[in-house]
C-alpha cells in the first residue's frame, strides 16, 4: 500500500462557544434560564442586570414596619433599546415640599389601612400552618394526664403517614419496644382508640374500610337503619363498592335502590384521606412566555416581558477596555456579555416567531376550543421559518402560551392525525376534546362505552377504532363505564 498526500475540500459544522451557548439557552426554561442568569452575573463583573426581581418585594425595617421608601431607580441604558427588552418602568413620585424626608415615614392610619380602634399598627402575618403531627399532639396534652399514657400515644402518633393511616401493626410496634418497659399490646390498643377519637375524624385508621367506618359512627344526623347499611357496606363489600357492583350489594344488602342510594351518599361525605388537609405541599404555578390575545384585525402574539431580563455591559469596565487599561481575562468576559445579550435577544426572537407560526396555523383553536384543532407537525412549522426541527422541538419544550382558553405548553398545539370519511384529517387532541364532550354529558345511570363512543365519532366523520378510543379516555383519566356507572 502506497502512501500519498492529497488536497480535498469539505464542509463541517463547528459548534463554537457562542453557538453552543444559543442552543443551550433555547432550550432551558424560564426558571432555568434566570438560574442560568443569576450564575453568569456572578461569574462575569462585566454584565449588569437592568431588572432587579426583588424591587417590587416588601422590604422591612429593623422593627418589622414595611420600608415604604421606593428604591432608588438606576441610570437607563446607554445606546438604543436592546430589541425584546421590557418597557422601563415609571420614574416613582417623589413627593412634594411638605413630604416627610427621608426616614421620617408618615404611619398614620390612613395610610397604613388600617382602624383607629388596632391594636398594632404592624401588618399581621400570616399564622404557620401547623402539621398532623402538632395537630394530635396539641388535643393529646388536653385529654391525656398519665406521662405513660402520653408515651405510648405520642409513639403511635409517629407512625401515622401524611393521610392519616397507621401502616405499622401494633404488633410490629409492640416488637419492637424494649421488654424493660413492660409494656402490654392491650395498652397500644388503647391508646390507640383513644388516638381514633381525635380530630380529624377517621386519623388512627389502619386501612381505607376503617377509616370510613369511623367517620360514619360519628356522623351526626343520619338514621339508623342507613348508618347500619353504610357501615356493612364499608367493612364488608367496599370492594364492589368501589367497583360500582349495585347488583351484588342490592342481593346482599337485601334492600332497593332508593336505600342503597341514601347509604352511598353517606359514605360520598366520608374522606378517605383525613390527614391530607395538612400536607404543606405548595402549588406549583406556571409562568407564560407569550401572551395571545384577540385584536381588532386578529390573534395578537406578544412576549411576555417578566420573563425577559434586561441585560447591558458594565459602562466603566467597557471604557477601561477601550482605554487599554484592561486584562486579557476581562477581553474575554466584555466578548461573552456580548454574545449572552445577543443570544438571549435570538431566544425570544425564535420563540416569538414559532408561537406567531402556531397561533396563524391554529386559529380555529383561539376562536372555537380544543375541538377545533387542527393536525400539526413539528416539520410544517420548521419549513415555514427556515429553521431545523430540532429547533422547533428546543423551543415548544417547557415554553408555555396563556390564550383566552387558558394556558398551554407550545407542544399542545402539535398533534397526530387520524383520517376522516371525507378524505380529510382530524387532529388527535380534538378527538380527545370530543370525548370529554360525550362521557361530561352523558347518563350517569348509562355511560357511553368505548364502543358507543367511536361510533358517535364515526357520525361526525371521524374513523377511529375502539381501542383508540380506549388509549385516548385512559390519557385523559376518564375512569371506564363500569366505575362512571350511578343508580
Amino acid at each position: 500500500m502506497k502512501q500519498s498526500l492529497q488536497l480535498r475540500t469539505s464542509q463541517h459544522l463547528a459548534l463554537t462557544p457562542q453557538l453552543q451557548q444559543s442552543i443551550r439557552l433555547l432550550q432551558l426554561s424560564t426558571l432555568e434560564l434566570h438560574q442560568e442568569l443569576e450564575q453568569l452575573l456572578t461569574d462575569n463583573p462585566l454584565l449588569e442586570r437592568l431588572d432587579d426581581p426583588l424591587d417590587r418585594s416588601v422590604r422591612l425595617l429593623a422593627d418589622g414596619a414595611i420600608n415604604s421608601t421606593p428604591a432608588t431607580p438606576e441610570a437607563p441604558a446607554e445606546g438604543p433599546p436592546q430589541e425584546g427588552a421590557a418597557p422601563a418602568e415609571p420614574e416613582p413620585y417623589e413627593g412634594g415640599e411638605g413630604d416627610a424626608p427621608e426616614g421620617d415615614h408618615d404611619w398614620s392610619d390612613a395610610s397604613r389601612g388600617k382602624g383607629p380602634d388596632d391594636d398594632d399598627a404592624r401588618p399581621q402575618l400570616e399564622a404557620s400552618h401547623g402539621s398532623l403531627r402538632d395537630h394530635l399532639m396539641e388535643q393529646m396534652r388536653v385529654t391525656v394526664q398519665e406521662p405513660r399514657d402520653r408515651a405510648l400515644m405520642e409513639l403511635i402518633i409517629d407512625a401515622l403517614d401524611d393521610n392519616g393511616y397507621l401502616e405499622e401493626s401494633l404488633e410490629e410496634i409492640h416488637a419492637r419496644l424494649p421488654e424493660e418497659l413492660e409494656i402490654e399490646l392491650d395498652e397500644l390498643r388503647t391508646a390507640l382508640k383513644l388516638l381514633q377519637n381525635f380530630d380529624p375524624v377517621g386519623v388512627g385508621a389502619r386501612n381505607a374500610s376503617e377509616c370510613l367506618a369511623l367517620q360514619i359512627r360519628r356522623m351526626p344526623h343520619v338514621p339508623m337503619v342507613t348508618r347500619r347499611m353504610a357501615l356493612c357496606i364499608v367493612e364488608k363489600h367496599l370492594q364492589w363498592f368501589a367497583q360500582r357492583d349495585f347488583n351484588k350489594l342490592k342481593k346482599a344488602l337485601d334492600c332497593d335502590d332508593e336505600d342503597l342510594r341514601e347509604a352511598q351518599a353517606v359514605i360520598r361525605q366520608c374522606n378517605p384521606h383525613p390527614g391530607a388537609a395538612f400536607a404543606r405541599d405548595v402549588s406549583d404555578y406556571v409562568v407564560p412566555d407569550v401572551i395571545v390575545k384577540k385584536g381588532r384585525t386578529g390573534w395578537i402574539v406578544t412576549l411576555n416581558n417578566d420573563v425577559m431580563p434586561r441585560l447591558r455591559v458594565n459602562a466603566l469596565y467597557a471604557s477601561l477596555l477601550k482605554q487599554g487599561k484592561g486584562e486579557a481575562q476581562m477581553n474575554a468576559q466584555l466578548q461573552e456579555a456580548k454574545w449572552l445579550i445577543k443570544n438571549m435577544r435570538q431566544r425570544f426572537d425564535t420563540i416569538l416567531r414559532v408561537a406567531q407560526a402556531i397561533v396563524e396555523r391554529q386559529k380555529n383553536f383561539f376562536s372555537h376550543g380544543a375541538v377545533a384543532m387542527r393536525p400539526l407537525v413539528l416539520r410544517e412549522i420548521a419549513d415555514t421559518l427556515g429553521l431545523h426541527e430540532s429547533t422547533i422541538s428546543r423551543v415548544t419544550t417547557q415554553k408555555y402560551m396563556l390564550t383566552p382558553h387558558g394556558m398551554f405548553e407550545l407542544k399542545y398545539f402539535f398533534g397526530s392525525h387520524v383520517a376522516t370519511e371525507a378524505g380529510g384529517e382530524a387532529s388527535s387532541t380534538a378527538i380527545r376534546a370530543l370525548i370529554v364532550q360525550f362521557t361530561g354529558a352523558e347518563d350517569p345511570k348509562n355511560p357511553l362505552s368505548d364502543s358507543k363512543i367511536a361510533d358517535m365519532l364515526g357520525e361526525q366523520g371521524m374513523v377511529i377504532a375502539r381501542r383508540t378510543v380506549a388509549k385516548y379516555r385512559e390519557a385523559l383519566k376518564i375512569p371506564p363505564v363500569s366505575l362512571r356507572k350511578s343508580l
